[in-house]
């Protein structure tokens, strides 16, 4: 079995130095070894889950990124002398934590708050001390007193040393104790505040793969690479329906497959980083009958694409900010040269469009994930409230 390199990345920095300044630094590739991606979109459908079911001010439980397939990370420093770690960037939470694999180092800028914080996800947990400390995301991106974890126990964090979480702030309400109140200001917050960046506005690259060894995407902290899409950004504002609005959420006012509707009215869900895409379960069955011969694999939990089928596909579209998105045929497919990576049957046409578990109408219809951002440039305002989306 080959073994399976993540993807690789660059993150690109707005400086304070310069409103037009960037510093690009490359991420850290992560490396696995045998069939870590069998049974992602299980652990997708968990994922989607916990992010459904999360009340506001919930004590342990909130996002995370399933760590068992593809990831995007970045080297972070933390203390002075920096110690760097191996995190996972994710969208879909707010608590950022090392320890998981590579252990905390503790210096003089390392200071305990007196509180434990404990997190569980989808497919794991961290828990442990909760500490200030210094956090160096780049040269000109250095924050003072962030408060992180120190992940004591830690389960289903294989090959990454914890989390830098870019979601909501108020993802973090109840995962502190005893100040079950208290929220954690995100890195977001932090940079803003200590005048690193201009705004809270976090733009996301991504690529399809064409080698396990790709530089193939890019993160923009305090605001957006002119460079990295083309004509303009079309935005969203963040919806208000719950449960997506804890989350990046999104209203998309319809989908359709070739002629074929998908989803019929404007309706709620997310944009996540750690996820691949995900369909409310009527959704989805709309998309796969209208690929004749498709169905869905119970084993890996992707639909199968006969290989008959290929070559009549039609674009997966999206309406969102009155404008539409579509995925062509290539975005709707994992490559053949990558099945034998995460376990899948070498000569299976698979799909990477999946079922969230649960039908439509209860306020978090679909994840928006890794395969639509890497066709669209993706935009995360915290100051405007909105998500936008542009051509690459």
């Amino acid at each position: 079995m080959r073994s399976f390199s993540a993807l690789l990345s660059a993150v690109v920095i707005v400086a304070s130095a310069s409103a037009s300044a960037l510093v690009s630094i490359p991420l850290t590739k992560l490396e696995r070894t045998g069939s870590y991606l069998t049974g992602f979109p299980h652990a997708d459908r968990a994922r989607a889950s916990y992010l459904k079911d999360r009340k506001s001010g919930s004590p342990t439980t909130a996002p995370a990124s399933d760590f068992a397939y593809v990831q995007y990370t970045t080297s972070v420093g933390v203390g002075s002398p920096a110690t760097y770690y191996n995190l996972v960037v994710d969208t879909g939470s707010s608590n950022t934590f090392v320890g998981t694999d590579k252990k905390y180092v503790r210096t003089s800028t390392s200071v305990p708050t007196g509180q434990d914080v404990n997190v569980t996800y989808g497919l794991g947990f961290f828990s442990g001390v909760e500490y200030y400390d210094t956090v160096t995301l780049g040269p000109d991106l250095v924050i003072a007193k962030q408060l992180i974890g120190n992940a004591l126990q830690s389960a289903d964090f294989e090959g990454v040393d914890g989390i830098i979480g870019v979601g909501p702030v108020d993802l973090t309400q109840g995962t502190l104790s005893p100040d079950t109140n208290a929220l954690i200001p995100t890195i977001m917050d932090n940079a803003l505040e200590q005048g690193l960046i201009k705004k809270r506005i976090l733009g996301v690259s991504f690529a399809p793969a064409t080698t396990y060894n790709d530089t193939n995407g890019a993160l923009t902290y305090g605001g957006i690479d002119h460079a990295l899409y083309t004509g303009k950004i079309t935005y969203a504002p963040l919806t208000e329906t719950h449960p997506a609005a804890h989350y990046w959420g999104i209203n998309v006012t319809d989908s359709t497959y070739g002629s074929h509707t998908v989803i019929p009215q404007s309706t709620a869900g997310i944009v996540d980083t750690g996820t691949i895409l995900l369909l409310a379960d009527d959704f989805f069955a709309a998309y796969l009958d209208a690929i004749p011969g498709a169905y869905l694999d119970n084993n890996f939990g992707i639909p199968v694409i006969p290989s008959s089928s290929v070559a009549d596909m039609q674009p997966l579209n999206f309406k969102i900010g009155g404008c539409v998105f579509s995925m062509d045929t290539a975005a709707q497919l994992f490559p053949l040269d990558q099945n034998a990576a995460w376990g899948g049957e070498t000569d299976v046409q698979y799909g990477v469009v999946s079922n969230l578990g649960a039908n439509s109408g209860e306020g978090f219809d679909f994840i928006i994930g890794q395969k639509f951002m890497e066709k669209y440039y993706a935009v995360f305002d915290t100051d405007s409230k909105r998500v936008g989306f542009a051509y690459t």
